[in-house]
């Protein structure tokens, strides 16, 4: 078993330099080629900088990554997208039409021996009442109806100034010292495990690396924040040897 968690790449266009590295990326992890070939791949939220529904505009736009995402799921690889604030609605296109598992909330997987909770991470910090509201208020149902139906460019239109918002609801938190951003990971795993008791938990959307290892009941757990694809791309790999970050070129 190996499997490769993602966060926080953010892409905006096909022709950067961020898809070309996460296409590679893709391409590898099914071929077995630099990287060892998966049996799972978490998307981890804000893959993509906007995606909204099940519009062509999208699926056009991305069509190389979709189409690499597909390929690994028909090969056999489990793939599980949880929605970011950048990705939202993605049920009827990523699940119903590729056969993509999504998640809006937290999901718990057996992984090499470990129970590993995995989450995009925006409820990180409960005091964040502001974004809090927003989360809330995009996946309402009139919201998502209008998410699909919506024309395209409309659509676009208004999910590039719900995105802007929710970024200005969530800079202040990210220009916080990294020793709090840092504190508001920890402090959540701490509180998560103690509800719901996990080996390994795994976030994002903060934009902040970190690995942590606490105990809570006399049980040892491990925290680990995937950080940004600003800081560079990466992957954090778990096989039954154990979890690591590994840097892409």
């Amino acid at each position: 078993m190996t499997a490769y968690f993602v966060s926080d790449i953010h892409l905006v266009s096909p022709a950067e330099e961020k898809t070309e590295v996460f296409n590679r990326f893709l391409q590898s992890i099914a071929a077995g080629g630099s990287l060892e070939k998966a049996t799972h791949l978490f998307l981890v939220g804000d893959i993509f900088d906007l995606w909204v529904g099940n519009h062509r505009y999208f699926s056009d736009k991305f069509h190389t990554t979709v189409e690499l995402i597909r390929a690994l799921a028909m090969a056999g690889v489990q793939v599980h997208y949880f929605e970011g604030n950048h990705d939202l609605h993605l049920d009827r296109f990523w699940q119903e039409r590729l056969g993509i598992k999504i998640h809006a909330d937290a999901e718990s997987f057996d992984l090499a021996g470990l129970r590993v909770r995995i989450e995009h991470g925006d409820l990180i910090n409960p005091e964040d009442e502001g974004y809090l509201f927003l989360r809330w208020f995009l996946r309402t149902s009139p919201m998502t109806l209008l998410a699909h139906s919506l024309p395209a460019p409309l659509v676009r239109l208004i999910g590039e100034r719900a995105s802007q918002a929710s970024r200005n609801y969530t800079s202040t938190a990210k220009e916080l010292p990294k020793d709090q951003i840092r504190k508001l990971i920890r402090t959540h795993a701490e509180r998560v495990g103690s509800v719901s008791p996990f080996d390994l938990i795994i976030t994002g959307h903060v934009h902040v690396e970190d690995d942590f290892r606490f105990k809570v009941a006399g049980r040892e757990m491990r925290s680990v924040n995937l950080g940004s694809w600003f800081d560079g791309p990466k992957a954090f790999v778990l096989n039954e040897g154990g979890g690591n970050f590994t840097a892409l070129k």
